[in-house]
């Protein structure tokens, strides 16, 4: 693999600045420090970067205009949604040679047909908005995460985003029919299809999902939209082992089929840190359990269809031993408490301290032996750390985190978060899984991709980033490293 000298970056003129500014105008060109802030740092604290320029554009047409200027003058660009994304793929370096181009003027729904069940949506479309037009339409949008009330949808395309819907709408990808992509040069690839079949040659709209802006700037895309359900059912219940948990997922599968919309595994702890977090919320059932899963049916034909298929599967769980304990949510409130319980998992843990996360997938057969021999390598090389485990394991996709010990220093705890996650990948891929389920690469877990991916597969990538983005301004530093190439 051969390496090329990269030049220093130099950060951007006075001159640059103001002929960028002047393409979307002054007003939505933001280059005071204070309002930058807001821009350079992730969710978790853990990347940062400089820029003298975030442009907000509110057209395809000024997209394409900044990207040219960029093009002429070799400026890197690093696209930027509702920064909720947790590797650090939105932000940029520290050389202030970089601009953040953002969405959230880029945000129109272009038009909803109920018929053809498609919604046509720009980039900066929050998720939420997206779900609530589509629920007033007599439709449903099913991608759901914690993240939604901020998250874009151009973001979530660009990450592949997939959430708690999985199970049964798959992620993002699948969710997609076509896009609008502005390349690096400024061009714009149209290809905003509705239709369900297309075979007319490459599908190229998968190249740019999942890419985390690497190769283009998703401006656009048309989203596939589902009939609302007439009936939907939520429950938790109590169980003793992750294996139950797919004893429990084998017979809800088995009564329920499509209908089952929802299934989250979650730890003890998770639930605890969770209900410490959030004092609006109790706990789902009268005594503690070691694990819990919540389940959600929705049927397209009633509440009273629903409600029936969930009794008959919890009521057979119990009899058989697989839960100990469940409990039917009454009203939409409850449902809403029950769903808030698994969505606050993730920012319950910042008041814990320090945390190492993998947001990993294995199949689904093997989470149980992952998880114990997970246990042991944290015990082993970090004890009195403590095991968050929570996730949609109905796809094979767990957040794995682990929490500070009480009272441990956050520094000496972080610094061995490399040599942690080495091992908890190695493992992962000894299973047959993943080491980046549902977060992408950013910069995070470059390394983990150069260790864990064949070379063949790196080269291909590396190969295709050269093709779209020869001059490398296309959200440098993110997947691969900056300072290396073919």
């Amino acid at each position: 693999m051969a390496k090329i000298k990269v030049e220093k970056a130099q950060a951007m003129t006075s001159e640059l600045v103001a002929r960028f500014s002047a393409l979307v105008g002054k007003e939505n060109a933001i280059t005071d420090k204070g309002l930058l802030e807001t821009y350079l740092v992730e969710p978790r604290g853990l990347y940062s970067g400089m820029t003298p320029l975030v442009l907000r554009p509110a057209s395809t047409a000024e997209v394409s205009a900044v990207m040219k200027l960029a093009s002429e003058t070799k400026t890197p660009v690093v696209p930027q949604g509702g920064n909720t994304g947790l590797v650090g793929a939105q932000q940029p370096d520290q050389s202030g040679s970089q601009l953040i181009l953002s969405f959230a003027r880029l945000n129109r729904i272009r038009s909803m047909d109920r018929l053809g069940k498609v919604a046509l949506v720009e980039a900066g479309v929050v998720l939420k908005t997206l779900q609530k037009k589509a629920e007033e339409l007599g439709c449903l949008f099913p991608l759901s995460l914690g993240s939604e009330g901020i998250a874009q949808i151009g973001g979530n395309l660009s990450t592949n985003a997939g959430g708690t819907a999985v199970l049964s709408y798959g992620n993002v990808r699948e969710l997609c029919l076509g896009l609008e992509v502005v390349l690096p040069d400024g061009r714009v690839l149209d290809d905003l299809r509705s239709v369900r079949k297309d075979n007319s040659g490459y599908d190229l709209k998968n190249l740019f999902i999942g890419a985390e802006g690497t190769l283009g700037i998703i401006t656009a895309a048309v989203m596939r939209l589902f009939s609302l359900p007439r009936g939907r059912i939520v429950a938790y219940a109590g169980i003793l082992s992750p294996a139950a948990a797919l004893q429990l997922f084998a017979l809800a599968q088995s009564y329920a089929g499509p209908m089952l919309t929802g299934f989250e595994l979650m730890s003890r702890l998770s639930m605890q840190f969770s209900l410490a977090y959030n004092k609006h919320v109790r706990e789902p059932l009268p005594k503690t359990y070691s694990w819990y899963v919540l389940l959600e049916i929705s049927s397209s034909s009633s509440s009273d269809e629903a409600r029936n298929v969930m009794e008959t599967i919890l009521a057979r769980a119990m009899r058989d031993g697989i839960a100990k304990n469940a409990v039917i949510a009454i009203n939409k409130a409850q449902e809403q408490a029950f769903w808030q319980l698994r969505e606050d998992m993730s920012l319950a843990q910042k008041s814990q301290g320090s945390s190492i996360k993998h947001d990993i997938s294995v199949p689904v057969a093997a989470v149980p032996d992952f998880l114990v021999i997970a246990g042991r390598i944290v015990d082993e090389m970090l004890p009195g750390a403590r095991v968050v485990a929570f996730g949609h394991v109905g796809d094979g996709n767990l957040h794995y985190n682990v929490s500070q010990p009480i009272g441990a220093d956050k520094a000496e705890f972080l610094a061995r978060s490399q040599e942690v996650s080495h091992r908890i990948h190695t493992l992962v891929m000894q299973c047959g899984g993943a080491f980046s389920a549902e977060h992408g690469i950013g910069q995070m877990k470059q390394d983990a991709l150069m260790t864990f991916k064949s070379s063949v597969a790196i080269d291909l990538m590396r190969d295709i980033k050269k093709l779209f983005d020869p001059q490398g301004i296309m959200n440098p530093g993110k997947i691969f490293s900056a300072c290396t190439t073919r």
